[in-house]
Formats: structure tokens, C-alpha cells, sequence
């Protein structure tokens, strides 16, 4: 029972870390939900109230930054609420529609669609365009960065 647990630890974390690029895959959620089945199959005795709570503000810090980093991006290079929620979509529907490119084009063409929308200039658009693309990297980086400590974390508990 003990080698399902970890098999189902270990996957939930790839899961999670790959959640920090495709934003269709539950990232954070997918790491913490690791913790539980950690619990269930082997023991939940290593986590107390610190490990608990650590790791529930870091799952809260990264909801708040994934979108607050990808709406700086935006907004920093001059785009609207508009963009960003062009940007938000394309984060989303971009990877369907253009497979190999779209986590990047998918936000940039978001963006510049909904700043076009409000009737900007393309230039405007375009660089509001720019960033949503630096928003996502930058959020992707804080990501990486913040699911890896979860999983340290984790580790370092144990």
C-alpha cells in the first residue's frame, strides 16, 4: 500500500509541477492534494498546524499571483482590464486552437483582441499584447518557484 501512496505522491507532483505551464492541469491543488494521499496511504503524523498552514498560504499566495502577475504584465505595458481578460482566455483556449504555439500566442492575441476591442490603436494593443506574454513567464517562474517549495517542504517534513 505504501509503494501505491508514493506512486500517487509522485504523480500528483509532476502533475502539479506541470500545472505551473499548462494552466488547464491543477497545479498547486494537484501538489497539495499529493499531501493527503501522502496521509491516507502512509501517515498524516509528519504534518501538524505549521506544515498545514505554510502550505495552505502558499497555495493562497499562488492563486492571488497567478493572476495578479499576469494582470501586471498587462497593465504595465499600458493594457486595460479589457486585455486582460482577452489575455485570461487566451491563456486558456490558446493551446487548443494552436497546439505548439498557443500558451504563448493564445495570451498575446487575448490581449491584443481586447485591447483592439476598446477601440486602442494596434501599437497599444500589440504592447499590451507584449504583456500578457511577460506576465505569464514571470507568473510561470513564481510558479515553478513557489510549487517547488510546497514539494521541498514536503520532503523536509517528512
Amino acid at each position: 500500500m505504501e509503494i501505491a501512496g508514493w506512486i500517487l505522491v509522485i504523480a500528483l507532483f509532476v502533475v502539479g509541477m506541470a500545472g505551473a505551464v499548462f494552466p488547464i492541469l491543477p497545479g498547486a491543488l494537484a501538489i497539495y492534494a499529493a499531501f493527503f494521499v501522502y496521509g491516507f496511504f502512509i501517515s498524516f503524523s509528519p504534518f501538524g498546524f505549521w506544515f498545514w498552514t505554510i502550505q495552505t498560504l502558499i497555495v493562497i499566495v499562488l492563486f492571488v499571483a497567478d493572476y495578479a502577475v499576469s494582470a501586471w504584465g498587462v497593465k504595465k505595458y499600458g493594457g486595460s482590464r479589457a486585455s486582460v481578460i482577452g489575455s485570461t482566455i487566451g491563456v486558456l483556449v490558446g493551446p487548443f486552437v494552436i497546439p505548439a504555439f498557443g500558451l504563448i500566442l493564445g495570451p498575446l492575441i487575448g490581449a491584443v483582441a481586447g485591447e483592439l476591442f476598446t477601440g486602442a490603436g494596434f501599437e497599444k494593443s500589440l504592447k499590451a499584447g507584449l504583456g500578457a506574454v511577460v506576465g505569464l513567464f514571470t507568473s510561470t517562474v513564481v510558479k515553478f518557484i513557489l510549487q517547488g517549495a510546497m514539494i521541498l517542504a514536503f520532503f523536509i517534513w517528512i
